[in-house]
């Protein structure tokens, strides 16, 4: 768009989450040509105390507790302004009812209240409301508010997800029947969300690739936690979900790969590698998060790399946003069949079908790896890059715009 409109983006994911997310990846890009103003999801009361203790949570705690809306500079992003609203009552484990509804109420006037304070304070006209995830409270926007098109991005399966399931998936219905335009990141999920609202396209995940291409184009010093490991490095980035990684799969790698190291990357939300003694094996290390800027490093030493997910609906529905990161580090990636889109890269990755061709895979794609093979792998990635999904991200909003003028 010649003069492109503000945007306010409502989501799920908090810009401080220590790792990668698809709302804040397209932000990125979207901010190039708009402000952006990125609508962290509210604490609740509950959270507010048992977060004390993150210096962010400290900073934020009596503007949150008294109702007011904080705006911050998000590191990294200066045409961004981070909005936090403020807390709200904890009612996500009460079943659906009078009492239920009268609390959501109140919460969700809390946080329209906050979102029109900023509408105010920063005169915005005109804008187009984003919403990534996220059907609470403000779904989309009412009429009245000034927004050009309330558009809802779709990018995982609701019903699927234990905390989302109990209201959020309800709640999502509503949001995509209401809504003008619905994106979703795969095509699972495109089918799901045509069958309510017609006006749903495709808009999937991508990479910040010119980071990720760092891990063959820079040296990097050995990240701590890899010194001292000797022989092969077998590596995973990303968020440890119970519901996503097949830890049982994970324990076979490390037993059936004795000779090599499994260094798994990023926040654990899961005590299944306690309970099945996957963090007791010598072989196996786990890092913590790291900030996205921080994995090329890692990716750089990795010899292959995984996305162990199991088969279920939840993953079914899955374009992974690790897929296009590790192709464009230039990495060969074993992976599960555990969706349709996953698939389409059958021709840069490898495959496997069940737990023995996953575990002889990895020895597979070391040995073939070469210099033909990672550019093949980092010439595929370059075809998902956010710059890439910005500009369909205009098209479609142009499209959409114009019709309803």
């Amino acid at each position: 768009m010649n003069s492109a409109p503000d945007i306010v983006y409502y989501t799920l994911f908090p810009w401080d989450m220590p790792y990668s997310s698809v709302s804040l990846s397209l932000t990125a890009e979207l901010a190039k040509t708009s402000r952006v103003f990125y609508v962290n999801h509210p604490y609740t009361f509950k959270d507010v105390v048992t977060r004390m203790g993150e210096p962010l949570t400290k900073k934020r705690t009596v503007a949150m507790l008294t109702g007011k809306t904080i705006y911050e500079e998000i590191p990294g992003h200066p045409s961004v302004t981070g909005v936090q609203p403020p807390a709200v009552l904890p009612i996500n484990w009460l079943s659906g009812g009078p009492t239920f509804n009268s609390l959501y109420e109140w919460n969700r006037k809390r946080v329209l209240g906050s979102i029109r304070e900023l509408l105010s304070k920063h005169r915005l006209r005109n804008f187009i409301y984003l919403n990534c995830y996220n059907p609470y409270y403000a779904g989309i926007l009412p009429k009245g508010y000034g927004q050009l098109i309330n558009i809802y991005q779709c990018i995982d399966d609701m019903e699927e997800e234990t905390y989302t399931a109990r209201h959020g998936a309800r709640l999502e219905r509503e949001v995509i029947k209401d809504a003008d335009l619905v994106l979703t990141t795969s095509r699972g999920l495109l089918k799901k969300c045509q069958a309510i609202n017609p006006e749903s396209h495709p808009l999937f995940n991508a990479a910040n690739t010119a980071v990720f291409e760092e891990a063959q184009n820079r040296t990097f010093e050995r990240p701590k936690e890899l010194k001292g490991l000797e022989g092969k490095l077998i590596g995973f980035t990303g968020n440890m979900d119970p519901h996503r990684i097949d830890y049982q799969l994970l324990l076979e790698v490390a037993r059936r790969h004795p000779d090599k190291h499994l260094v798994l990357v990023g926040p654990l939300n899961s005590d299944e590698p306690q309970k099945i003694g996957l963090d007791k094996l010598p072989n196996v290390h786990f890092t913590g998060g790291k900030h996205i800027s921080e994995l090329p490093a890692y990716l750089q030493h990795f010899d292959v790399v995984l996305i162990p997910f199991r088969l279920n609906k939840l993953t079914a529905s899955i374009y992974p946003l690790k897929i296009n990161e590790y192709l464009a580090a230039g990495k060969p990636v074993v992976s599960t069949r555990f969706s349709e889109d996953i698939q389409d890269f059958e021709k840069v990755i490898y495959l496997a079908s069940d737990r023995d061709s996953f575990l002889a895979a990895i020895d597979r794609a070391i040995a073939e790896d070469n210099e033909s093979l990672i550019a093949q792998r980092q010439e595929e990635a370059r075809k998902n890059t956010w710059e890439e999904r910005a500009r369909q991200f205009w098209k479609l909003v142009e499209g959409k715009i114009a019709v309803k003028n």
